[in-house]
């Protein structure tokens, strides 16, 4: 492309800090220089055609997965905070690459977008805003259709939503939640849409915003939807799958909300890439507004850690080989039961929403969300938080706090609602088989 554009009239370079250091395929988007965002339009534009008319279908490849999550992870998109600015850019490069694969829009009024209103803040309690999903259709002409999704907002400069950070105004560019799981979508489109197999399920890839400040997003979609629900075979939803780690592999929520679910993950857990399951069709993120239309629903998730809700989830800690394993593994999920009747949908056990609750206090930790463990499991601290300041470790399990006794997050999260800022309790955490007792104050 450099020879074919030799003579393009543009600048090369923008003068502006804010748009140093990136790359030429990504400038149409992120360059405050006009004239550079209208020749790399007329680049992209043709290496499109190029690309596309030849492209074959490949699985997933890390390179793919780590450019997108570069492009939506950059600085320059200032955390991509609901309704903001940084989040309207992610949402036309989305938007670009549904375009690209030929895939129909399903938004409003026959567009990729489908807006909604939210509050900021967190529970909602800010500022009235705008904002959009992006919807892609794959019809393979089927009856029924499988809804692949992720959210593409986080918090912005940490002001929006959750920040563990202790000072908030710097950039949160959520590469792991969720650029990972948008970058998985992007490239579970590619390969359904090129593979040259006509499915027996149609496809519709869906970009949520507004996840972070409280499901707004998927909430909207499930009370609008653009597709009749009763045709949905099932959803999985992608929320943080960036950061395998084999020794301990992924977790997949939703495994009771089908009677076929658990024997078939089971079924594909290997050595690379083990899998443990959670029942429950609930959860801190999208895939929970599904269920409750009585949708069967898996979520992928490759576990929390230190950097969730912080300035430093980055691209570079980002696994892309790994991410590539896991949308392998739903891949195999989704041909299996491709060939199938339509799944039956189950009840089952309801998790915590965390964020469903109002309180006053934080202990400012990290919970397992796959933990079966009785108690809570500490997967991260954060700095200068309750739980920092008073000796809770990461790993420790939180098993009473005050005289309430802690048996899993929903007894975790009753808790928190019983507690006034400035309060000093004692907290009982199990380390080691050994119970120790720190003194928290809020």
């Amino acid at each position: 492309m450099a020879v074919l554009f030799k003579n393009s009239v543009f600048p090369s370079k923008c003068k502006k800090r804010r748009c140093s250091g990136i790359s030429e395929p990504f400038r149409m988007y992120f360059c405050c220089h006009k004239k550079i965002r209208q020749g790399m339009k007329r680049i992209i534009f043709i290496g499109f055609f190029f690309g596309m008319t030849s492209a074959l279908a490949q699985m997933p490849e890390a390179g793919k997965i780590n450019t997108h999550i570069r492009i939506l992870a950059n600085d320059s998109l200032q955390g991509r905070g609901t309704g903001t600015e940084g989040e309207r850019m992610a949402a036309s490069y989305i938007e670009s690459q549904f375009k690209a694969l030929k895939l129909k829009p399903l938004g409003d009024n026959k567009t990729w977008r489908q807006q909604f209103d939210f509050k900021s803040g967190t529970h909602g309690t800010g500022e009235p805003g705008k904002a959009n999903n992006i919807i892609a259709f794959l019809d393979n002409g089927a009856a029924n259709t499988i809804i692949i999704g992720a959210h593409y907002d986080h918090l912005g400069t940490g002001i929006q939503g959750s920040s563990f950070e202790a000072n908030n105004g710097q950039v949160h560019n959520g590469a792991d939640d969720n650029a990972s799981g948008v970058a998985g979508i992007l490239e579970l489109a590619r390969y359904f849409k090129t593979n040259k197999v006509k499915e027996k399920n149609n496809f519709l890839f869906m970009a949520f915003s507004g996840e972070e400040l409280g499901l707004f997003g998927s909430e909207y979609f499930t009370e609008h939807p653009t597709i009749d629900l009763g045709t949905v075979n099932f959803m999985i939803n992608l929320d943080m799958v960036g950061r395998l780690d084999p020794s301990k592999g992924i977790t997949v929520s939703g495994s009771g909300t089908s009677p076929g679910w658990e024997p078939l993950l089971k079924g594909l857990s290997t050595k690379e890439v083990p899998i443990s399951t959670d029942s429950s069709g609930t959860g801190p993120s999208d895939h929970t507004k599904f269920y409750l239309k009585k949708i069967p629903v898996l979520h992928f998730f490759t576990g929390s850690h230190s950097d969730y809700h912080k300035p430093s989830d980055d691209t570079d800690k980002i696994n892309a080989a790994g991410e590539a394993a896991v949308l392998a593994v739903i891949i195999k999920v989704i041909e299996s039961a491709d060939g199938e009747p339509k799944l039956a949908y189950l009840t089952t056990k309801s998790k915590s929403m965390g964020g469903a609750r109002s309180f006053k206090v934080t202990l400012g930790i990290m919970p397992s969300y796959s933990s079966n463990v009785a108690g809570l499991k500490v997967d991260g601290v954060s700095e200068g938080k309750p739980a920092k300041k008073a000796g809770i470790l990461t790993g420790d399990i939180v098993v009473q706090i005050g005289d309430l006794v802690i048996k899993d997050m929903d007894s975790y999260m009753d808790a928190l609602g019983k507690f006034e800022k400035g309060q000093t309790v004692p907290v009982k955490v199990k380390r080691n088989e050994e119970i120790v007792t720190v003194n928290v104050t809020f």
